[in-house]
């Protein structure tokens, strides 16, 4: 059933239909999983599930996303060396690049003779929804499949280092990493925010944010606690760690700093 798993996810489900799809009651009830069999996934399955996602939505059909399959050992390896304490990822069976690609719609100008007249924000920006849009796409295919997966941000850690190995011209540049392989476990529904916080009716609103992440944040806790606290050798360990107080920390520290001059290396501006 679709209503139990949402008023688990979010504390309470909307009004609406609730058995409409199969697909449906999936979504309601999925989770990244970080824990793979040693079964190895068919190759061809994971170029299909990559032809599904790149069936997804794209602006203006511009076609600015890619996927790099890693099949290499060597460069599985160099991959892994990039992602820092992110060693679960070197457990899954296949792992997964998704690009921007902004180099193809350039290159389309020159063949046709065209000014290239966007050279601006957008043309980070587009590529980079399309690359996330289809590695959603993906995920819920290869859910559909059995296969687990989760997204690996930490791709972006070394971008210089990352688009070396994928052999990453100008203008393409990586999005998020994807793990993905046979579940050794069931994977567990992360909570989210409260659906009063997050979905909006004509306009944008963030009253009753304060109480609404307390009630959150008491919520996650009693049911999600944390194995482990941020930063405790600076920070102490608190009696209550709540997600806010997680994420308040993970974000205290600098995380990818140098990646805006990464992507301006590789010629894209922020105009």
């Amino acid at each position: 059933m679709v209503k139990p798993d949402l008023e688990t996810r979010f504390g309470a489900a909307p009004d609406g239909p609730m058995d409409m799809a199969t697909m449906w009651r999936r979504l309601a009830s999925r989770g990244s999983v970080r824990s793979f069999s040693e079964k190895p996934v068919d190759p061809a399955m994971i170029e299909t599930l990559a032809a599904l996602a790149l069936c997804s939505p794209t602006k203006s059909d511009l076609q600015q996303r890619d996927i790099i399959i890693i099949r290499d050992p060597d460069q599985r390896t160099a991959i892994h060396a990039c992602l820092g304490d992110q060693t679960w990822v070197a457990k899954a069976p296949e792992l997964l690049v998704f690009c921007g690609n902004n180099r193809r719609q350039r290159r389309i100008h020159e063949l046709r003779g065209r000014n290239f007249a966007n050279d601006h924000l957008d043309a980070l920006f587009n590529p980079a929804v399309d690359a996330g849009i289809a590695l959603s796409a993906f995920v819920l295919a290869a859910e559909e499949a059995g296969l687990g997966c989760c997204p690996v941000s930490a791709i972006r850690n070394k971008p210089e280092d990352v688009s070396r190995i994928l052999a990453l011209p100008d203008h393409v540049f990586p999005v998020a990493g994807l793990a993905v392989g046979w579940p050794e476990e069931p994977a567990s529904v992360s909570f989210r925010l409260p659906l009063s916080q997050t979905v909006h009716i004509d306009r944008f609103s963030d009253d009753g944010f304060d109480e609404a992440l307390a009630d959150y944040d008491t919520r996650r806790e009693a049911a999600q606690p944390y194995a482990k606290q941020r930063f405790s050798d600076e920070y102490g360990e608190d009696t209550s760690y709540p997600w806010s107080e997680d994420k308040a920390r993970q974000y205290s520290k600098p995380e990818r700093s140098t990646f805006g001059a990464f992507i301006r290396a590789i010629g894209f501006k922020f105009d």
